[in-house]
C-alpha cells in the first residue's frame, strides 16, 4: 500500500512540474506576423473582382473562378474566396481595412512598392530618403524583429522566411543575426530534417516562374519546418505569389494564389493550436505592403502600384491571439496606419520599450 501511494505521488509530482514547465515555456507570448504581398483591399473584404473577371484581357478561364468564387452575396464571395478569413478570423480577432464600412487603412510612405512597405512594417516607420528602391541594399533602419531579438528572453528565438529574395536585406541578417530564408536560399545547418532536406532538392525542380521570387509553397513548408524543429517564439513570413502575378496581368493566378495563401495561414494556425508550445499563447498579425490599382485605367491600373497609381497606399490588416477581443470586422469609422505595425508587435510581446515617438503607436484598443 506504501508502494502504490509512494508511486501516486511521485506520478503527481511529475505532472505538477510538466503543468510548471509548460507555464514557464508559455510565459512571454509568441508571435507570428504574415504579409501577403499586393493582396488589394478589395479582395479581403468584397471577394473576387466581377469587372475583371469579365475582363478577357487578365481572365482566361471565367468559368472555373466564377464556380468557385462566386456566391449569392459580396459577403458569400469572400468567405469563399479567403474562408479562414471569413470563418476564423472574423469570429476570434479584428479585421481592419474595409473602407466600405469607414475602417481606413493606409501607407504612410510615399513610394507605395515592396522595399518600402517593408520597411514600414518591420520598423514603424516610413524613410522615403533611404528606402526608395527594390534594389538588395542592406537596411540601415533596425526593425523590430531586430530589437526583439536583442531582447534576452527572445533572443536567437527569432526567424523569418520570404518568397521574395530581397528580404535578408531587408532585414539585414547580417546585422541582426535573425536567420532568414528567402528567394531560392536552401534550409542550412548540421540538424536538417529530412523534408528539409527535400525541400531543398526540389524548390529548384519546380517551375521557375520568377528568378526572384519563389513560390509560396516553399516559403510556406521551409518556415513550418523550422518551426517544428527549432519553436522560434517570433516569426515572419512573407508570402510573394500575389503581386507577382497580379503585375504579369494574370487574375486567375492571382485569384488562386490568394485563397491559396488563405489555406496556408490556416494551416499554421491550425498547427499552432494544436502544439502545446504555441497553444492559446500565440497571436497573428496579417497585412500587406501596398495596396494596387482598381481597375485598367493607366492612373489606376490593377495591375500596379506605386506613387503614381491611384488609392495604391490603401491596405488592411488582421490580429488575433489569446488577448485580442473578438471584434471581428471593424466597421466603426478609424484610421490606421502600416507603420502602426511593429509597435504593436512589440505591445503584444510586453515590450513596451521598443516603442518611441518616432514609430506608430500600436493600433488596437480594448485587447
Amino acid at each position: 500500500m506504501k508502494k502504490i501511494s509512494l508511486i501516486i505521488s511521485i506520478i503527481l509530482l511529475l505532472s505538477f512540474i510538466g503543468n510548471a514547465q509548460q507555464k514557464t515555456q508559455k510565459s512571454e507570448p509568441n508571435i507570428f506576423v504574415i504579409t501577403l504581398d499586393g493582396v488589394r483591399w478589395q479582395e479581403v473584404f468584397t471577394g473576387i473582382d466581377t469587372v475583371l473577371l469579365e475582363n478577357k484581357k487578365y481572365t482566361h478561364d471565367k468559368k472555373v473562378l466564377s464556380e468557385k468564387f462566386i456566391g449569392e452575396s459580396i459577403e458569400e464571395n469572400r468567405k469563399k474566396l479567403m474562408p479562414f478569413f471569413w470563418n476564423t478570423i472574423v469570429k476570434e480577432g479584428q479585421i481592419y481595412g474595409n473602407r466600405n464600412k469607414n475602417s481606413f487603412v493606409n501607407l504612410t510612405n510615399k513610394m507605395v512598392f515592396s522595399y518600402p512597405g517593408y520597411n514600414e512594417i518591420l520598423t514603424g516607420k516610413a524613410d522615403d530618403a533611404t528606402i526608395n528602391s527594390n534594389d538588395k541594399i542592406y537596411n540601415k533602419n533596425i526593425t523590430v524583429l531586430e530589437k526583439i531579438n536583442q531582447n534576452p528572453q527572445y533572443k536567437n528565438k527569432v526567424a523569418a522566411f520570404g518568397s521574395w529574395d530581397v528580404f535578408p536585406f531587408i532585414i539585414n541578417d547580417k546585422r541582426s543575426g535573425i536567420p532568414v530564408n528567402a528567394g531560392y536560399m536552401k534550409a542550412t545547418g548540421d540538424d536538417l530534417t529530412e523534408r528539409e532536406i527535400f525541400l531543398n532538392e526540389i524548390q529548384w525542380q519546380a517551375p521557375i516562374i520568377w528568378e526572384s521570387v519563389r513560390l509560396d509553397v516553399f516559403t510556406h513548408q521551409y518556415a513550418k519546418e523550422y518551426i517544428k524543429k527549432k519553436q522560434p517564439k517570433v516569426v515572419y513570413i512573407a508570402y510573394g505569389e500575389t503581386d507577382d502575378f497580379a503585375h504579369g496581368g494574370l487574375f486567375d493566378y492571382y485569384i488562386k494564389s490568394l485563397y491559396t495563401a488563405d489555406s496556408m495561414i490556416e494551416d499554421l494556425w491550425n498547427y499552432v493550436q494544436n502544439n502545446p508550445f504555441y497553444k492559446n499563447n500565440t497571436y497573428f498579425i496579417i497585412t500587406t505592403d501596398h495596396g494596387r490599382g482598381v481597375g485598367d485605367d493607366p492612373e489606376s491600373m490593377w495591375t500596379s502600384h506605386g506613387s503614381k497609381v491611384k488609392d495604391a497606399d490603401q491596405t488592411w490588416l488582421a490580429v488575433m491571439g489569446p488577448t485580442i477581443k473578438a471584434k471581428g470586422e471593424i466597421k466603426e469609422i478609424s484610421q490606421n496606419y502600416t507603420n502602426q505595425i511593429a509597435a504593436t508587435v512589440a505591445k503584444l510581446l510586453g515590450l513596451d520599450n521598443l516603442i518611441d515617438d518616432k514609430i506608430g503607436k500600436p493600433f488596437i484598443s480594448n485587447w
